[in-house]
């Protein structure tokens, strides 16, 4: 058997006048997250997280902000190519371990949901999908509201 670690780190803008997606989970806010996709900023960290155990390089590799086609894409289709590709290369996720960090809106309410999204998209339980959140106690970007970031940890194992 053969296990790979991979992190991934996302990070962006709150602004007004964008819906927030946060784990496939569209989050009622004032401000949403501001990017080339829908830019759920914790669906990128997993795909990142993903794509670096295997040395894939990073999401921009394989989605482009330059291309047309994944300009307000919804992020599960990129987990879910993300996904395709590990399973191409013989590769099931063991596990997801990921951190939220923003100020508000809190998370709390929407984490089984998110919990449930990535589950499904990736095949794999529930339990075996970690979504934490933190603050950073008013300091910094995520502290004024100004944007928001997320980590992913993901385990893959060679079937």
């Amino acid at each position: 058997m053969s296990y790979r670690i991979g992190s991934g780190i996302d990070f962006h803008q709150l602004v007004s006048g964008r819906e927030l997606w946060i784990g496939g989970v569209k989050i009622p806010h004032t401000k949403g997250a501001l990017g080339h996709s829908d830019a759920d900023v914790l669906l990128h960290a997993v795909c990142d997280a993903m794509l670096g155990a295997l040395a894939l390089g990073d999401i921009g590799v394989h989605f482009p902000n330059t291309d047309m086609r994944y300009k307000n894409i919804d992020s599960k289709i990129l987990l879910e190519h993300t996904y395709e590709l590990i399973a191409n290369r013989g590769y099931k996720i063991i596990n997801v371990d990921s951190t939220l960090c923003l100020e508000v809106p809190k998370i709390k309410p929407y984490v089984a949901q998110m919990q449930q999204v990535i589950a499904a998209i990736l095949k794999i339980e529930i339990t075996d999908v970690s979504v934490k959140a933190t603050t950073t106690e008013t300091m910094g970007f995520a502290g004024r509201e100004e944007g928001l970031m997320a980590t992913a940890t993901v385990l893959l194992n060679k079937q």
